[in-house]
């Protein structure tokens, strides 16, 4: 059970390292007016969770923003592959027969890499239609692998949950369940919006809204797995 302390260390990493450094870069945007060149500047404080006035890539890829954008997403991205490369570890001692561990750390591992070529790549322009494209891909590569890793993981976790009981927190579980379907909800649903040119402000607060809760699934996990596991189960 060494990796339920790892994992839930890496859950906090996970969640508050990204969150923090978009809104750092929000506020370096909104009110570092003598740091950003001219027109990177939003000119009036904002919140885009609500009135989706700019979004996060709008506020990550200006220097100096991006100064603090790029080195947390490319270190979430790294503690990302130590993550599910735990939570595989874990699984395998937990459910031995379990078919589906490969698949999430597969797909785990896939949104990790696609966060870190997503950091890189930000703010760098080249005026041509297939490199707008690729970047789309990414980001979008990025979400789909992320839920797909998620998804399957708490499928597994529901599958033993009877087995494990001593180890978590099963209210959580259900909690984590019900935030999963919402995301791939959602996702589904805003496709047709987020393929028209119309509803940029509403665009701008989904893609605030929906980073949160993609996070959000990291911090249920550090309450998930119970502290002290060293005993609670016998394999």
């Amino acid at each position: 059970m060494k990796d339920i302390p790892k994992i839930r260390k890496y859950s906090l990493y996970i969640f508050f390292v990204p969150l923090i450094a978009v809104n750092i870069c929000l506020l370096i945007v909104i009110y570092g007016g003598d740091f950003l060149k001219h027109g990177d500047a939003l000119g009036a404080p904002t919140f885009p969770y609500i009135d989706g006035e700019t979004s996060i890539s709008r506020t990550a890829r200006v220097f100096p923003s991006y100064l603090v954008f790029k080195p947390c997403m490319i270190f979430t991205g790294i503690i990302l592959i130590n993550y599910w490369n735990a939570n595989y570890r874990l699984i395998s001692q937990l459910d031995p027969i379990n078919n589906y561990k490969k698949h999430f750390r597969f797909y785990g591992v896939a949104s990790a890499i696609f966060i870190i070529l997503h950091a890189i790549f930000l703010g760098i322009k080249f005026d041509i239609d297939i490199y707008k494209f690729f970047r789309r891909f990414i980001l979008l590569a990025f979400i789909f692998f992320e839920l797909a890793a998620q998804a399957i993981l708490v499928r597994n976790l529901y599958k033993i949950k009877n087995d494990i009981e001593k180890l978590i927190t099963k209210k959580i579980l259900k909690i984590k369940i019900i935030l999963v379907a919402i995301l791939v909800i959602v996702a589904f649903a805003s496709l047709p919006i987020l393929g028209s040119s119309n509803y940029v402000n509403f665009k701008h607060a989904l893609e605030w809204n929906y980073l949160v809760g993609i996070l959000t699934f990291y911090l249920l996990n550090y309450f998930f797995w119970r502290k002290n596991t060293q005993s609670n189960i016998s394999l």
